[in-house]
């Protein structure tokens, strides 16, 4: 197991009838932005629930965040932010929401210049306003870790940024208000938290046991309530069991101590940026190129997947990783999700897109848990998805 330090200082709220103790959990004398996107809160009643619990609270709505946030909306609510006053913000909805939330309370305190620099740089984040969130969507897992994704609609890209200053003060999580999500939003959600847990899962072992059972925990618990959630947003059991699932995938339990991969991620958002496609669709497109591309680097860990996670134990070793393989391509497929670029309509000249892209970023040396995937492994792997 390799040295870690972990942090995780999120309190979680979970299940029904939760909304009305938020007031006791935001400080009452605070200016207040309620962020949300096209209006779903407003249908599940998590809108209602929301300002009758803050009631006493001067609250200024922004709305319209896109399910993959952009930059310009984001910075929007920044202008308004700073004209206003607001002193705390509290997301209501997805993990979009919560994520521009995120890059929103930093960048409404970042004083070094442009902020999109904290995406396209790394600058540091020295400030945030804090910051909550009401989850209605089980996917992301953002509600519970320092994490964002943003997006930039005028140059057509998809970029992260990670700070400590990030993690939401506390998120109260609603399976319930999930009740009336689109299925193909319920069937995102269950691979987008499934490959969470691979990236940080099937990568090399490092005598971690203890790691890789939960992890193979969070799987197979995706892999028996995700289905049922799909067929029947409504079943609150189902549902709940999934909502858990995904904050559990990225909250950085299963991290600790291991190594992690994000090539999947790191490749998938190129797609998302050049195509609109959902993320967790670019993710089923992109794992499966992956490991086979990396077949034998990742043999170990694809060999104990196969078996503890789908009961693969017959034939050779190469028959054994080929059927894992399947097996998963399968499941993504029995959500509605595709798994190739002929089904998105991608064409081919999208790989010498995204390669050049990553060679202008610097990306010469590999990505991923050993630095394997260079610039020839991405065309690879691309060109396996076509």
């Amino acid at each position: 197991m390799k040295d870690f330090e972990f942090y995780n200082p999120v309190r979680i709220v979970f299940g029904k009838k939760q909304l009305e103790k938020i007031s006791d959990l935001i400080p009452l004398k605070k200016r207040i932005m309620l962020l949300y996107g096209g209006g779903s809160i407003k249908k599940n009643g998590v809108y209602e629930g929301i300002m009758k619990a803050l009631e006493d609270c001067d609250i200024i709505e922004f709305k319209g965040i896109e399910p993959n946030p952009s930059y310009e909306t984001c910075m929007k609510a920044v202008d308004l932010i700073k004209k206003e006053n607001v002193e705390f913000l509290l997301a209501a909805g997805g993990g979009s929401v919560i994520d521009a939330t995120k890059f929103i309370a930093a960048a409404a305190l970042y004083d070094d210049g442009d902020p999109w620099d904290i995406l396209a740089k790394g600058s540091k984040i020295k400030a945030s306003l804090p910051l909550a969130d009401i989850l209605t969507l089980p996917a992301t897992g953002t509600e519970m870790n320092k994490n964002s994704v943003i997006s930039r609609q005028s140059t057509n890209e998809k970029l992260a940024f990670s700070s400590p200053h990030s993690f939401p003060q506390f998120s109260v999580l609603l399976p319930d208000a999930a009740a009336t999500l689109p299925t193909e939003q319920v069937a995102n959600g269950v691979v987008d938290a499934f490959v969470h847990v691979i990236e940080q899962y099937l990568t090399y072992p490092v005598n971690a046991p203890l790691q890789d059972r939960i992890a193979e925990a969070i799987l197979t618990t995706l892999i028996e309530e995700g289905p049922k959630a799909y067929a029947d947003p409504s079943d609150y059991d189902s549902m709940a069991n999934l909502m858990w699932s995904a904050t559990m995938a990225l909250n950085g339990i299963i991290k600790a101590g291991v190594p992690e991969d994000w090539s999947v991620h790191d490749i998938g958002h190129e797609l998302t940026a050049l195509h609109n496609i959902d993320h967790a669709r670019t993710l089923a497109i992109v794992l499966p190129g992956v490991w086979r591309v990396l077949r034998e680097e990742k043999k170990e860990k694809l060999l104990q997947y196969g078996e503890r996670i789908w009961g693969i134990t017959q034939g050779t070793e190469e028959e054994r990783v080929d059927r894992a393989i399947d097996v998963t391509v399968k499941f993504f497929e029995s959500l509605g999700i595709k798994t190739k670029f002929s089904d998105y309509g991608i064409p081919a000249e999208t790989i010498d897109r995204i390669v050049e892209r990553f060679k202008k970023r610097g990306c010469l040396f590999g990505m991923g848990d050993r630095k394997l995937v260079t610039l020839p492994v991405v065309r690879k792997i691309l060109e396996d998805r076509l």
